[in-house]
Order: C-alpha cells, then structure tokens, then sequence
C-alpha cells in the first residue's frame, strides 16, 4: 500500500472525478458515508455529537457526516467556523443541505465563539483543517484546539487530526495539534500517521476506502509503501524436498559477552527457527555451558578471551553473519569489530546492537560496512550513529540518507518499523504490538533476518520478510498472552504460527 503525499491525494480525487466519473460533492458524500458507519459501529445514538467543521473541504465532510447522523437519529450539534466569510464549494453545498433538518442544532461562527457545555459522554468530531495544512494553528483556532484538548471527552478526526500536517512536523507547533482519540482517514494512512511522536495526535487509526482510482493509484509513484501480506508472503520460498542442512544455509552469529549469553540465545534460536539450517555461534569461553545446554543445534565457535569478543574470524565458510547481540563495548571487542567487518566483504551482514553502538562511538568507521549491509537501530541507537535531533520524521529523512549513501539498508524499529532501502524507498511495517517492547525482542528479529540471508534471500526481501514475521509472531503471541505478558522468547515460539498464516496466502 502506498503512501501518498497531500498533493498525491488531491491528484487522485481529481483523475476520480474526471474518470469514474463522479461529482466532487458525491465524492464528499461517499467519504462522510464511510466515516458515519465507522462512528455508528463504534457510538451508540444515546450519546451527543458536537461537529466541529471548518471552513475547506475537511468542513464539507464534518458536515456532511453531522447530516447522516442526524439521519440515523443521533443528538448532533454542529459549528462551522467561518470567520472569511468564505466557504469552499463543497463545505457551502453541504451547509445548505444542513439546514434542511430540523432535529440538528446549526451555528455558523464568523467572531465570536461560545464554546458549549461538554458532558463526558459526548463526543467531538474534528473537521476543522484536513491535510491540506501547511502553517501551524494560532489564533483563534489554535484557542479552539486548546478547548478541545482540556475537554475530557472523546475526539474523532475526520482524515487528519486539525493542526498536523500531512509529513513533517519537525516546526510545527505541537501545542495546537487536536489530540484524537480516533482518527478515520481515507484511502491509505499519511506519512504522519505513521511516525512515533505523533502518536499522541492520531489516536486509534483506522483507514476507509473511498474507491479512490485503482488505476491511477498504481500510476503514482511513492518514496514511501506500507508492506501487505500478500506481498511478503509471495518472497517465502519452497523447501526442496531433497534438501540437507547444507541446502538452507550456513549463517555465523558473533554474540555474548559474558554475562549477555541471553542476547545470544536469543538471536541463535529465532535463526534457527526461521528455517536455517546451520548456526556457528562465535563467543566467548565462559558462555559454553549456559550455550551447549540452552541451544545444543548450534555449532560453538570460542573467542580466545574468557569474557568478551576479541578476535575477528574468517566469514568464507559462511552464507551470512550476524554481529553485535550482547557483545559488549570494550575497547578489544570495538578493535574485534572494525576487524570483522573487514573481513566481511563478501558475505551478507547483519549489524546489531553493540556493534552498531561501537560504530557510533567511530564514526569513521562506517565506511567500512560492506555493500547491502542490513543495520537494525532502534531510534537511539540511531542517533548515536548519525548525529541530530530526535524527531522522528528528522531521524526518517537521516536513515534514508545514510542508506543511500553507504548503499545500506537502515532498519529504524519501531510501531512501524522504517526500511530504508539505498535506492530510497522505505517501507513500513504494519505488524507489531507494544508487548514486544521488551529486552531480547531485536535479538530475535537479528536472527531471523540473518537466516533469511544465509538462505539466499536477497537483502531487501530478508528485511522486509524477517521484519514481518518478527511483528506477525509478537501479534499471535499477544493474542494469547496479553501485551503485558509478553517476552521475547515468545516471539520465537510464535514464529511457526507466523510461518504458517503467511504461507496459507499461496495455498
């Protein structure tokens, strides 16, 4: 699923309009159609509706849902806010039909505004300002924001929470941003609505079709897809029925400092789950026993140190390699690393956890990243590589940059997990839940990617794949367990099930 820009949305309105054809006001009604049934599904008539509308075509469709609800027998209360004097086509047509009804409460404001009393059942819809924002609220709808915000009721946003624009907020102003409880938007979610830091804003999302242009819609070219099942389900390759160990890779994972054998453990065993079928763990002497007797599958591989990685070894023999989970940042086990990643050249890589904060501490030394490389930072993590601010639309454009630039693939984890890919597309993805913030979760999602490499999946489609699975597996796991409840562990036991769902795609 793409995800369009403002001005991709408005162009794919137009060719709808022009080519189904279909009039711009039925096109108003079709969507105000979609948000009254999702309003109806979720609030029962008992409850009243206050309709906040502005003036543009964001107004049209409050409006017009505020009519379709009155039709269904809802309270409803509705104020235009017209201080201009001057209404959009759409937003004046949908007035006039208004006005109509004789069970609706009507005020249109052009100055003075008395705001009314809010009981805790009521429920404000936000149609005041829609994606087409391109400056922050002040003024007098900035104070109406804020007396939404101080309102301990329920807010739906129609399309966009009012006072956030479509992509970057990195200079908006924060404090005249609604914060929905619910927002409805058509066709496909905005590039915002997919960012961390405007969780707050968004509230629920829950996306309508408006049967936008098919045709046009595989037309526009977007820098930014939302990953589909279908579409990862179709890279999942069949196992040859003759197959030995030897047909479904070879991967080396360099992890655990002592102490940290549990990142190791972790991340052997999702790779091992993911369908390889040989694991060499390298790692330090003292973590032989918990290892031997946690995950007797892997092949050990001992460092010359008792406690931390020390020695670089040769990746020849190996389909893919993982480093950095629970490795440790002592100043041999960074020289270890630089002489790793050296000596890794030719064979695919996953870089992870202390490994990438080691990087962080040399810069520099990211020259040395191999072609395709895959990185799997959380946002911190991140930071530590590439200097800057923590907006997570600034932290986006800079992870999209360095995977251009290194010809890298940067993996920015999170609710939608970011995949920076180097010829600039990034994906997000959908699955996932909180219970997966938990220690040893990205372990587990390195081994899966670094099984899927040695299994000769390209870097691309190991990133997107293993980042799905990784989502889809925390999702079955909280099905049953709760978010509370859930431990990284978990995650590998789902694994199968994961495997499963997304295989019956091609039965």
């Amino acid at each position: 699923m793409k995800v369009f820009s403002q001005r991709q949305i408005k162009e794919l309105e137009n060719y709808t309009i022009e080519n189904e054809p279909v009039a711009a006001i039925d096109l108003m009604e079709r969507a105000a159609k979609k948000v009254a049934a999702t309003i109806l599904k979720h609030y029962d008539s008992s409850r009243r509706i206050i309709v906040f509308a502005g003036p543009g075509n964001n107004g049209g469709d409050a409006l017009a849902t505020a009519r379709l609800l009155a039709l269904e027998n809802y309270k409803v209360e509705v104020y235009l806010f017209n201080p201009n004097d001057h209404l959009s086509v759409d937003c004046e047509t949908n007035k006039q039909r208004l006005d109509a009804l004789a069970n609706i409460n009507f005020y249109e404001v052009t100055s003075k505004f008395e705001p009314p009393q809010l009981n805790k059942d009521d429920i404000i819809i936000d149609g005041l300002f829609g994606i087409g924002l391109n400056k922050p609220l002040s003024g007098g709808f900035a104070a109406l924001v804020q007396f939404i915000n101080t309102a301990t009721v329920e807010v739906v946003a129609i399309d966009m929470p009012s006072g956030l624009f479509c992509n970057d907020n990195s200079d908006n102003d924060r404090r005249n941003i609604i914060r929905a409880t619910r927002t409805i938007t058509f066709h496909s979610p905005k590039l915002s609505q997919l960012l961390a830091d405007n969780q707050e804003y968004i509230g629920k999302l829950e996306v309508v079709d408006i049967d936008l242009s098919e045709e046009k819609s595989k037309e526009l070219y977007s820098d930014f897809e939302i990953v589909e099942a279908e579409q990862v389900a179709a890279m999942i390759k069949s196992r040859n029925a003759f197959g030995h160990k030897g047909s479904f890779g070879h991967a080396l994972l360099i992890a655990g400092h002592y102490g940290m054998a549990g990142a190791a453990v972790l991340a052997a065993k999702a790779s091992l789950r993911s369908g390889l079928g040989k694991l060499t763990l390298h790692t330090p002497i003292k973590n032989n026993d918990i290892l031997q007797t946690a995950i007797p599958e892997v092949i050990l591989s001992h460092d010359f140190s008792e406690t931390i990685f020390t020695t670089a070894i040769s990746c020849n023999a190996y389909n893919a390699v993982c480093l950095g989970p629970g490795l440790g940042k002592e100043s041999d086990t960074a020289l270890a690393v630089l002489e790793q990643l050296q000596m890794t050249k030719k064979t695919p890589l996953v870089v992870d956890a202390d490994a990438l904060n080691i990087l962080g501490e040399h810069k520099d030394w990211l020259q040395e990243l191999p072609p395709a490389t895959i990185l799997t930072p959380h946002p911190i993590e991140f930071r530590r590589l590439q200097n800057g601010s923590m907006d997570v639309f600034t932290i986006l454009v800079d992870a999209q940059t360095l995977a251009q630039r290194l010809n890298i693939i940067v993996i920015v984890k999170g609710h939608y997990t970011a995949i920076c890919t180097p010829n600039g597309k990034t994906f997000f993805n959908p699955t996932g839940n909180s219970g997966m913030a938990t220690a040893g979760s990205g372990d587990v999602l390195s081994g899966i990617i670094t099984s899927l490499l040695a299994q000769q999946y390209s870097p691309i489609e190991a990133s997107l794949l293993g980042v799905y699975l990784h989502g889809l597996a925390g999702d079955l796991a909280q099905a049953d367990l709760g978010e509370e409840c859930l431990i990284a562990s978990d995650i590998i036991t789902y694994l199968p099930l994961a495997f499963k769902q997304l295989k019956s795609f091609h039965k």
